[in-house]
């Protein structure tokens, strides 16, 4: 064993105990939900939704693995901008661009879009219009995970479509940047009420899916960034042979297509794809939390089920506001606001 590889070893050894027991102590089964959620939501007027989700999901990745990730995608791009609420989902018009639209929107595949969709379809002819797409992204991306091999958690279910979307500016500076440092991560969801522990377990979600050349190459060029395993850097190279390079590549060299807590590993070996990720194990805020879930997939399992039940509840829609959209691509035509508000309270769950 070369001594880099000794090195990594004892850190992994040391730090499970330090790490384990510091994020375990803090840890707790699920947070609390907010008002208007709920456990058991759509028990009486839906009772087999997250059987019909999760069958038809089974059946996409059993032709289509890569869907996962853009299904897992979709769910932390809607509730990053202005919460849980659909609104990536929805189209833009002659009038103007939407959310879907912006820049770090535009990677998200139309597949993906197109099986939420295909889900409210199937979800309606069983159940009738009363889930909302809000529900149907949070619940696809939780079977996004336990599918392709993570952790199976229970999602608080209530939420409502929003009847706007985010502009452009909103978009760009609500989600995480590719090239950010660790610092700048941690400052960009502590605005939403997330700590550092979460930041690094969400960031687990790329344990499975890929990214672009042009999301990576000026870790490459001109100067290769020296937090970068060399044969791991020329790999890359091969792939994405100039700046302006049009590839992809997958985000966890180790188990691309199954999540795990391979991710973490990479990143102790420096061989994490984005300067977002690789900077988690630089940092000395981060790095502890990094190897406690390198050496723990246990521990990484149940943070990061945690984490997610936290943004699944980030500013979202209940009650009677918002709607319950029968196309999760466009807002619902437009009624009187007696006859909206009549269903609306009929939809409620008490």
């Amino acid at each position: 064993m070369n001594s880099s590889a000794s090195f990594i070893s004892f850190l992994l050894l040391t730090s499970a105990l330090l790490g384990s027991h510091l994020l375990l102590s803090r840890a707790q089964p699920t947070p609390p939900i907010v008002r208007g959620l709920s456990w058991t939501f759509y028990r009486s007027n839906c009772p087999r939704l997250e059987t019909i989700v999760r069958d038809y999901l089974r059946q996409v990745f059993r032709n289509d693995i890569g869907q996962a990730a853009g299904l897992l995608r979709v769910h932390f791009h809607d509730c990053f901008v202005q919460g849980c609420d659909g609104s990536v989902l929805l189209d833009g018009s002659a009038s103007g661009p939407s959310e879907k639209d912006a820049p770090p929107n535009l990677t998200l595949r139309p597949e993906v879009f197109r099986i939420i969709n295909e889900l409210r379809n199937r979800i309606q002819r069983a159940c009738g219009q009363v889930v909302s797409c809000s529900d149907i992204t949070a619940l696809a991306a939780r079977d996004a995970v336990f599918l392709s091999g993570g952790p199976d958690y229970r999602v608080p279910l209530g939420r409502r479509d929003g009847l706007t979307f985010a502009t452009r500016e909103a978009t760009l500076d609500n989600l995480p940047f590719f090239g950010s440092t660790a610092r700048e991560l941690i400052a960009n969801v502590a605005r939403k009420g997330l700590d550092a522990t979460d930041l690094v377990a969400i960031s687990g979600g790329h344990t499975i899916g890929r990214g672009n050349c042009a999301s990576f190459t000026e870790r490459l060029y001109p100067n290769q960034d020296p937090n970068m395993d060399q044969k791991y850097a020329n790999n890359l190279k091969r792939i994405c042979p100039t700046t302006t390079s049009t590839g992809t590549t997958v985000l966890d060299i180790r188990t691309p297509n199954v999540f795990d807590n391979r991710y973490y590993v990479d990143l102790m070996n420096r061989q994490g794809l984005l300067m977002s990720d690789q900077d988690l194990f630089t940092d000395r805020t981060t790095r502890p939390i990094v190897t406690s879930f390198a050496t723990n997939e246990t521990l990484f399992f149940e943070r990061f089920a945690f984490s997610m039940i936290k943004i699944g509840m980030l500013n979202v829609v209940t009650g009677t506001q918002g709607e319950i959209r029968a196309n999760c691509s466009r807002r619902n035509p437009t009624r009187s606001y007696l006859t909206t508000l009549v269903e609306d309270l009929e939809n409620v769950s008490f």
